[in-house]
């Protein structure tokens, strides 16, 4: 039995809609379908796949825990989990996006395997890695 692919990360928050419009708004994911799944949250897409799902922090605990799933404990950031690397095109548009969205990236340049990268914070502290091949 092998892992076929990666499916989404959840983000559990305490400021859903912050943490929707941070995804949909700056980095440009699409807000899709999400079935009722007795609680409140958002699945946001990448192409046809919803990577990265969000739910209210209390609501998703109460729910989780009447049918019998543990929770994670919260933590500063990302806890164990240092970021989330996305692959992104175009990055002079993607900056002038994140700044007319209030959004600061620290920069960073391998000229040598011609990769630029930006590194920010999503509203609950979880760092993202952008990821721009030169020449793609």
């Amino acid at each position: 039995m092998a892992l076929r692919t990666l499916e989404h990360f959840l983000v559990l928050s305490h400021q859903p809609e912050a943490t929707r419009n941070f995804y949909r708004d700056a980095l440009g994911l699409v807000e899709g379908d999400r079935p009722d799944l007795g609680f409140p949250g958002y699945w946001l897409y990448l192409g046809s796949v919803a990577c990265i799902h969000i739910a209210e922090w209390h609501s998703y605990t109460a729910h989780s825990q009447s049918i019998g799933i543990p929770v994670s404990t919260p933590a500063a950031g990302t806890g164990g989990l240092d970021h989330l690397a996305f692959q992104a095109g175009n990055y002079e548009a993607f900056v002038a996006n994140l700044s007319r969205h209030g959004i600061a990236a620290h920069r960073h340049d391998t000229p040598a395997i011609g990769l630029r990268q930006l590194f920010l914070f999503d509203p609950n502290g979880i760092k993202l890695e952008i990821n721009f091949q030169q020449g793609h």
